[in-house]
Formats: C-alpha cells, structure tokens, sequence
C-alpha cells in the first residue's frame, strides 16, 4: 500500500468514526467526541449549529477562568445541556457565562456550576475554540434519516431491536456485515480472483470496517450505562420541627428514602453507589437484570445545625460482561477502568471473529467502464 493510499484509507476512516460518535452522542444527549451549539450566546467564538471538539471532563480537571465548558444546567432555558465560559469560582462552584450575553448565568437564576455538572470541555487552541462551522445542521439530517430508517426497519420486523441507541448500532452492523456477505457470495468471482497480489495492496482492507463496527457496537452497548451515571442532588432542610415533607429532617437527626435503579437495556448492569457527607445506603453495589429495576433505601442525615444543605449520591453503572468480583477489582481502583475493561472484552472477540468472515481481501471501487482505481471509497470486495 502506498502512503497516499494509507492517508486515504484513514481518513475515511476517521470521518466514519466521526460521523457515529457525532449521531451517537445525539441519540445520548450528550456530546461523545463532537457536538455543536443550538444557539448564538457564544457568539462570535461560536455561532448557531457551530461544532466544537468535546473533551470529556474526566480527562481535563477542574476548569479555570476562561474555559468553556457543557455543562447540566438546572435553569438555562428549562435546564440541560449547556455550552457556556467559566468566568469565575466561588466556594458554592463556578459562575458562567455566554460570550453574547450581558450577564452571568447565575445572576439570571442559575445556581453556581459544580465539578458533577460538567460533562466536557471543549478543546481551545491558544485560547480560541476550534469551531467547525454548520455542524450541527448536517448531524441532525443524519439523524433524522438514521430513526426514519429504525422505525421503518421496527415496523417490517414487529421488534423494538432496531429501536434506541442500541437498535442504531444494530442496524449499522447488520448493514455492513450483510454488504460484506452478500458481495463474497454473489460477487464476479473471476474478478475477485485476477490480480490477487494486486488487491491484497489496494483499497480499503475490510478489517478496519470491522474493527469501526466493533467499536461501534461495544459504545451502543456501554454508552447508555454511562449516561445514566452521575450524581444526584437532594436538598434537605434540617429543621427545629417535624415535617410529613421527605427533605424536612428534625436537626440531628435522618430520614430515609426510596430509591429505583431501573435498566431498559437488554444486558444486565451492576451498579455501584458511593454516598456523599450526610448519607447512607442499604447497598453499595447492586446487580439489575435486563429490563428491571431494583429498590435501595437512601437514609439522609441533617446537621445539628438549622438551614438548607445538599447531599450528594454517586452512582457507576456497568455492562455485567466481566465477573462481578473482577468490576468491583476494577472500580475500586478507578472508576473507569470497568467500562474500559468491558469494551475490550466485546472489541477483541468481535473483531477477531469478523477479521476471520472477510478475511484480508480489500474492499475496492469497481468503475462502470470495469477499471478499477487504486484507493478511494470503496463498493466492491476483492
């Protein structure tokens, strides 16, 4: 393979990954490497539809003044998603602000940003954002295409398989495997065969269509997990009295509640709850088969003191691929090792049992008059 043919096939490539990371963090509702504003309070830096590169927070630590940063808001425009600069911090968290608007998000009611709000940083480069114009008007034509196509393919099979982010990644797999079969089988096979040492350099090798696929699958597998982690707010109110209202505690003393952990996937999911300063849980781990839910009881502690305070509930949630006693070796370690260990073991065997199916025969462009090019997009197996 030459080198202009490497830069070719990775470039393809990486704009296919792209483009699902892109439709995949759509169906989530959340930025998965990319992801775009809706409207102008970042102006200029960033207009309407405009793309950014998304830097999960993890990766990135505490912002500073003069990051810009997604965050959940609880108040912006109802609450949700939000892509607005750190102006400043205080002790109660971070004060935001559109590079358009004439004021602060929190003087306009929103409570200060805190580190479990954050989702991503979007990527600066000499203190400028890295905007990619008219992103977001291309992602959603996609994405609109993508469910037009999951209902019709839900409607013919009588099944909800297609359906969510899962059923996205189903039909990508079925579509390209079933692409890969159906050439093998019903393909030119004198063609196929003249020129082997040729095609074995040329176009597209049909391993990196499996290894995307792969990756794509074990994100549509994990990625909902992922999402539904995070910390969830309580505010409770310690009090000189006693209340029939579940966030008015006597001061000194608890009360407990309900809590349902549900999983609408259709693999079963551990969960792990780490309970912040003034709380305690029935469970620290709980396992949820697929389609279910569970109950744990979340007791809450007031102060001695009388006011308003906040209390905190982590929880990590988790594919059941791996032994429970390995996940919970993994998280004690660090919370993302679990999910890290449970895409690799769905890309490996998948993308070892799929490199065997097509094996190392290229995937190449015939053109109509029968000449083959050399690179490119690729429609026919060799």
């Amino acid at each position: 393979m030459s080198l202009r043919e490497g830069i070719t096939n990775a470039v393809e490539t990486t704009l296919v990954l792209v483009v699902l990371a892109l439709l995949v963090g759509q169906l989530l509702g959340q930025p998965v490497l990319l992801g775009f504003v809706r409207t102008g309070s970042m102006d200029p830096a960033l207009e309407p539809d405009d793309g950014f590169v998304a830097v999960p927070s993890p990766l990135t630590g505490p912002p500073e003044p003069g990051d810009v940063i997604v965050f959940e808001a609880k108040a912006i425009q109802g609450g949700g998603l939000t892509t607005h600069r750190v102006v400043g911090t205080t002790e109660k968290g971070y004060i935001t602000k559109g590079d358009a608007n004439a004021i602060t998000d929190q003087t306009a009611g929103e409570p200060p940003v805190r580190d479990h709000q954050i989702v991503a940083e979007v990527l600066q480069i000499n203190g400028r954002i890295v905007a990619i114009p008219a992103l977001g008007s291309g992602i959603n034509a996609l994405k609109n295409t993508v469910q037009g196509v999951q209902l019709t393919l839900a409607r013919w099979s009588g099944t909800e398989l297609f359906l969510g982010t899962e059923g996205v990644l189903t039909v990508l797999a079925v579509a390209a495997f079933g692409y890969l079969g159906f050439d093998s089988v019903f393909g030119t096979r004198d063609e196929r065969d003249r020129d082997t040492d040729r095609s074995r350099s040329q176009g597209l090798d049909p391993r990196l269509l499996v290894a995307a696929c792969a990756l794509v699958l074990a994100a549509g597998l994990v990625a909902p997990t992922v999402v539904q982690d995070g910390t969830t707010e309580m505010e409770i109110v310690s009090s000189s009295f006693d209340s029939e209202r579940a966030d008015v505690i006597p001061a000194g003393e608890s009360k407990p509640r309900t809590r349902q952990l549900r999983n609408p996937s259709y693999l079963p999911n551990v969960i792990y709850l780490v309970p912040g300063d003034g709380v305690d849980v029935s469970d620290r781990v709980v396992r949820v088969p697929p389609q279910s839910q569970r109950e744990v009881t979340v007791t809450l502690h007031a102060p001695a003191d009388t006011g308003s305070y906040q209390r905190l509930l982590t929880t990590h949630r988790y594919v059941a691929v791996l032994p429970a006693s390995l996940l919970t070796e993994l998280h004690g370690e660090h919370p993302w090792l679990p999910t890290i260990g449970t895409l690799g073991s769905i890309v490996v065997p998948f993308y070892l049992v799929g490199s065997a199916i097509v094996g190392r025969s290229r995937l190449r462009r015939r053109r109509r008059d029968g000449s083959r090019p050399t690179g490119g997009l690729v429609s026919h197996l060799r």
